[in-house]
């Protein structure tokens, strides 16, 4: 299904974070002196996008899904994964990520962003009439609107590499 217009804003930030995710598997194993670069780099976009768009979802898109009761239980598991990630993103912040934890962080919100791509996003367009999806879409550019809006630019340590 087409991204409705007033869901777009949340989906490039999540073709943002799919390319960390992809930068991560491609460069795993993930050499321990390139550790603190990627930690260092993750928590960059965590503070710069990241953190802002769970907030506007937690805020703004959940309450609004949790009018449908066919979405409640995955809103309520799309929460558990915001506070798990929430977690990981802590721990490079803190400089305690090991490769493992980095993979792991990867494959996860890699995850999380297709289910709500997939289910949440596709069943909200279903459910919602467009007046309520413009009502939303107005309240998510206010909420969006302090995320950084340029494209981080990897350390050579991060850089994309060819598919292995």
């Amino acid at each position: 299904m087409l991204r409705d217009k007033n869901l777009i804003p949340l989906s490039h930030q999540h073709q943002h974070a799919l390319a960390l995710c992809v930068r991560i598997e491609r460069a795993s194993p993930i050499p321990d002196a390139d550790l603190k670069i990627w930690q260092l780099e993750i928590a960059q976009i965590f503070q710069a996008e990241i953190a802002i768009h769970f907030d506007a979802e937690e805020r703004l898109i959940f309450p609004a899904a949790r009018k449908f009761e066919t979405l409640v239980s995955l809103v309520e598991d799309l929460l558990r994964d915001h506070a798990s990630l929430r977690e990981s993103f802590t721990r490079a912040q803190r400089g305690i990520m090991n490769a493992a934890g980095l993979t792991a962080l990867a494959k996860q919100l890699s995850a999380h962003i297709r289910k709500e791509e997939r289910q949440l996003f596709e069943r909200m367009q279903e459910l919602m009439n467009p007046e309520q999806l413009a009502t939303l879409g107005a309240q998510l550019e206010a909420a969006l609107k302090n995320a950084t809006q340029a494209c981080t630019l990897p350390d050579s340590a991060t850089r994309l590499r060819a598919a292995k």
